[in-house]
């Protein structure tokens, strides 16, 4: 009878659980109106820039100028956030972090490794501040990746685009329905979500293609993707063969492909080298020089012992090491 009592008591515990959860549901939330003697209040989803912006985004104009560059960057890398909502999100998320920081660390310090409070409070403050730094340089670099990663999609996939759309000319097809096209590929393209802005300005915004195209060519990140659409511009204007023009561009960028691959594969050998280098030999040596050290009565720095350096080693220096270098290698390295 203990038992049957206990399931059932746990049953409405999980059950009343589940009202809670479905009442603070945002989906749920933003369906219901305002109307009745209840008066139901109608809340909206919102997302994190966006609240971000509510919260600081009045009080962050001082720190705009020190970001203006990154406008052009979030629409080069094709982020659709405001410039201020954007840098909101940045100091709202960078204050979240150094308070978190300057948290944890003291605690772990002081709690698990027993490091006296006041300088387990400093390993806080200055764990909070380079918190700080690297919140700070990746909402910058972010935005720049990002275009950075567009250019060389764009760039990997113009040989092959301006051949599909050679083609698509010589059959006749209006400058329109070859955008068109290009934007339906089954495949997720680069060109094809540019094609797809392209489109998207004719149709939804009423813009001709001439205009459309001179939009796409200014907030392009790729130089060589700009001047395509520029020459595909001017070739319209003047009236001169479609099928010539884009027949021409994919040898050229055909032959800048094979040289581009013959530099990442020299590249690449520098690489490895590097990554053996750094990350393989590298804390291999740190590892034997810290057990002759511990085993002559050295090998502190401060208040870090060898096994706490040796831990920081293994948990914390590889794999952030080995993160960076996948990030240098994907920006470096070719799509197709």
């Amino acid at each position: 009878m203990k038992k049957a009592k206990v399931s059932e008591t746990f049953k409405k515990l999980y059950a009343s659980l589940l009202s809670l959860l479905k009442g603070f549901n945002p989906k749920n939330d933003a369906e219901k109106t305002s109307g009745g003697s209840g008066g139901h209040v109608k809340l909206k989803a919102e997302s994190l820039s966006s609240f971000a912006y509510r919260l600081v985004g009045g009080k962050i104009s001082p720190l705009l100028p020190l970001f203006q560059d990154l406008s052009n960057y979030l629409q080069r890398a094709g982020i659709k956030t405001n410039f201020r909502a954007y840098i909101s999100l940045a100091v709202f998320s960078t204050t979240l972090i150094a308070l978190a920081t300057f948290t944890f660390i003291p605690f772990v310090l002081f709690s698990v490794f027993k490091i006296p409070a006041f300088p387990a409070v400093m390993f806080g403050l200055g764990g909070s501040l380079f918190a700080v730094a690297f919140s700070v340089a990746g909402f910058y670099i972010y935005p720049v990746y990002r275009a950075d990663k567009t250019k060389r999609d764009l760039e990997d996939e113009l040989a092959f685009a301006t051949g599909y759309m050679a083609i698509l000319a010589s059959a006749g097809v209006s400058p329109e329905k070859i955008f068109h096209s290009l934007s339906k590929l089954p495949i997720p393209l680069a060109v094809s979500a540019e094609a797809k802005n392209i489109i998207r300005d004719v149709n939804l915004f009423g813009l001709d293609i001439i205009s459309a195209l001179e939009n796409a060519s200014k907030r392009s990140p790729s130089v060589l993707f700009r001047e395509m659409l520029e020459g595909f511009i001017s070739t319209i204007h003047s009236g001169s063969s479609l099928a010539v023009y884009l027949r021409e561009k994919s040898k050229q960028h055909m032959k800048l492909k094979r040289i581009s691959l013959r530099k990442f594969s020299d590249t690449l050998s520098i690489l490895s080298e590097f990554y053996v280098a750094l990350l393989v030999t590298g804390p291999l040596l740190f590892i034997i020089m810290l057990a002759v050290m511990s085993m002559m009565g050295g090998g502190s720095i401060g208040f870090l012992g060898p096994d706490l350096l040796l831990n920081i080693l293994t948990y914390i220096g590889i794999p952030v090491g080995s993160i960076m270098f996948l990030i240098i290698l994907d920006s470096v390295s070719p799509k197709w």
